[in-house]
């Protein structure tokens, strides 16, 4: 049977409330030590085929394993890293009246991906168990340079800048590579920091810590660039964009206008999945800036921070609006974000995050007549 192939006019980024079964599981293995690593294995692997039946039910052409053996969108990643480490502290990062589990990346030797990274084989497994399009979604580069503090850097080398930019490109390059290599055809990298970097806020962060807002922009795309510019014809690259996704709370608001160009013009990134789902998020104006022809934008209205289902009718309006900046054959149609960043997951429930994936596909079906291209 031969399967469709992104990009696809409804999609979802990736992430996906945990069962009950695999937060205890992981709880017994991590916690309690009363569960073996292949007792919770098996565990996942039962979820994940459950949670690949949802998203085919749905409708959906592409699907995740939910992120389901993970605890964070991108330090999991992260960590699998040659010459990055994760460590625990006393104070997490700070989101929307609330504060991440205190977990930091330090980088205390050369980066490099290695051969047997963990995620390697997740992919593998959501492969092995759909008969649609299997998606895999990775922290994107920019994530190990924004997310580590100047302090948390020890390799005297990476105090050139450009030097830990290049880096970051290879190991990248090499981790494409071989997600390809295992058969990955459509990969999803979150590179959330470019909109970060149009909230004044972390714009003067950056300043004080000596570091131009502007040029990380512009290196951070460079990075992506150069990560997957030599990719096979027929790999796809999506790249995703929020202002911060922890237990239905944010970390940063702005438009994108100071990124845009750079994002859509400088990455390489076939698609890009935007949070538009508040005023955090900014106007459409900046879609005027994607380049005509294969690229594909899949605005975020459909919010996964709540339960509340977006009326239709809405819906359509908010793509009349779009279809002035961009064309409405280069647009589709996503949720802002994951369901669950973290493992503790969003504020709403198993059904209503099967009510809103319905939503996703009835609104490809009501704009553009199906899912598929």
């Amino acid at each position: 049977m031969t399967i469709p192939k992104p990009p696809f006019r409804a999609d979802h980024v990736g992430s996906l409330l945990r069962p009950d079964s695999v937060k205890e599981a992981r709880k017994k293995h991590l916690e309690d030590k009363s569960l073996s690593a292949e007792e919770l294995e098996h565990i996942e692997d039962a979820a994940i085929r459950d949670a690949v039946v949802m998203q085919q039910d749905a409708g959906l052409m592409a699907v995740t394993d939910g992120e389901y053996r993970r605890s964070f969108w991108h330090y999991d990643f992260m960590g699998g890293l040659i010459g990055l480490d994760l460590e625990e502290r006393d104070e997490g990062v700070q989101f929307a009246g609330v504060k991440l589990r205190p977990i930091f990346p330090v980088i205390t030797d050369k980066l490099d991906f290695p051969d047997d990274h963990p995620m390697l084989a997740h992919y593998k497994y959501v492969a092995s168990v759909t008969n649609v399009m299997p998606k895999i979604s990775i922290p994107g580069p920019s994530c190990c340079h924004f997310r580590t503090a100047p302090s948390d850097i020890a390799p005297t080398e990476y105090s050139d800048s450009d030097a830990l930019f290049a880096d970051i490109a290879a190991a990248y390059k090499k981790a494409v590579a071989a997600f390809y290599e295992a058969g990955c055809r459509y990969l999803q990298m979150d590179d959330i920091f470019f909109a970060y970097l149009c909230d004044p806020k972390h714009r003067a962060t950056k300043q004080d810590e000596g570091q131009d807002p502007d040029h990380l922009i512009d290196r951070y795309a460079w990075m992506m660039h150069e990560a997957i510019k030599d990719r096979p014809d027929d790999m796809v690259i999506g790249m995703h964009m929020c202002r911060g996704n922890f237990r239905s709370t944010h970390a940063a608001e702005g438009a994108y206008d100071p990124a845009a160009d750079a994002v859509f013009n400088k990455t390489g990134v076939d698609i890009f999945f935007m949070e538009y789902d508040t005023e955090r998020a900014g106007g459409l104006e900046p879609l005027r800036l994607l380049s005509k022809g294969r690229q594909r934008v899949l605005p975020g209205f459909i919010t996964t921070k709540t339960g509340d289902l977006e009326p239709l009718d809405d819906l359509k309006r908010k793509f009349d609006e779009a279809s002035r900046y961009a064309e409405i054959e280069q647009l589709g149609i996503a949720p802002q974000c994951g369901f669950a960043s973290t493992e503790e997951g969003n504020a709403l429930s198993y059904d209503d995050q099967r009510r809103k994936l319905d939503l996703v596909v009835a609104t490809a079906e009501a704009i553009w007549g199906g899912v598929e291209a």
